[in-house]
């Protein structure tokens, strides 16, 4: 493995979490300029960052397909080389067994 190269999951979460984070601003940006209707008293920031999760999930979905998809070969691999260790390593305490 290529120790320079991020994992596949680190990537997408990054890409996620910047996603997110663009929703957040554009999100804050329509309340500031009244587009988009503030919380009322206190509540305007959990208003800003429900809104913000509720339009970058979908967008999440659809333009990160790829990395999720790069994510989920990693994490089948990852598994299936523990459980062939595990395997080998059952076969060999049986092989040992009197």
């Amino acid at each position: 493995m290529n120790a320079a190269k991020p994992s596949a999951t680190i990537w997408y979460t990054m890409l996620r979490v910047g996603i997110f984070i663009g929703s957040l601003v554009f999100v804050g940006l329509l309340v500031q300029f009244g587009i988009v209707p503030k919380g009322n008293g206190n509540s305007n920031i959990v208003w800003i960052i429900l809104l913000a999760l509720v339009i970058s999930a979908p967008l999440s979905f659809v333009l990160l397909r790829k990395q999720r998809d790069a994510m989920s070969a990693q994490i089948v691999t990852k598994v299936a080389s523990a459980k062939a260790k595990l395997e080998a390593n059952r076969t060999q305490e049986d092989g040992l067994a009197p």
